[in-house]
């Protein structure tokens, strides 16, 4: 029995358009990160990742839901997180998010009642409008607040994106097994 517990309303709505979510996408600045953007003396960019988040996205692979990142900004620290995790699919400096996102959907087979998203501001909003479940961080703007399904609890960069993980996980059933996965123990695998 976890811990964690989520309404039955939100997760037979995480759960998408019936079809069963097969894919998350993720905006990074403002969801992935606080939003803030760190720039050096000689232009280098500075982003801060949650550890529990990255945790949130490897689970979400291991359950069969493909986490995508589609970032309207392009930087080399959100391509080395992207590259640490393993994500196989990341999409970089993208102006029109949705223009890019439909061939990627249609190369996976995936409709649009399939997807979840997360996202933080208007780029966001025709990924999240379509999408069979909607998410954002408390710190979105209003606009995007406004059409979500759900506002996480914790912050982008602090936990939201492990929050909106987590309920895919539990709404498509494999949240328990991979927590009991974690509790066994090298001597035979009985739980902890």
């Amino acid at each position: 029995m976890s811990a964690l517990n989520f309404p039955a309303e939100l997760l037979v709505r995480a759960q998408g358009s019936g079809l069963g979510v097969k894919v998350a996408l993720f905006d990074v600045d403002g969801v992935l990160t606080d939003g803030r953007i760190y720039i050096g003396e000689s232009g280098e960019v500075f982003k801060a990742f949650s550890t529990l988040d990255g945790h949130g996205l490897k689970s979400l692979q291991q359950a069969g839901i493909a986490p995508v990142v589609i970032t309207g900004r392009d930087s080399p620290a959100v391509r080395r997180r992207v590259a640490d995790l393993g994500l196989k699919h990341a999409l970089y400096g993208i102006g029109d998010k949705l223009a890019a996102a439909e061939p990627l959907l249609a190369k996976l087979g995936v409709a649009w009642g399939e997807v979840a998203a997360i996202g933080d501001d208007w780029p966001d909003l025709p990924l999240l409008a379509r999408a069979g479940f909607a998410c954002a961080p408390p710190g979105a703007h209003a606009e995007v607040q406004a059409i979500a399904h759900h506002v996480t609890k914790a912050p982008a960069g602090f936990g939201a994106a492990r929050e909106f993980c987590d309920l895919l996980l539990m709404a498509a059933g494999h949240y328990e097994r991979l927590l009991h996965a974690h509790h066994a123990t090298l001597d035979g695998g009985r739980s902890a």
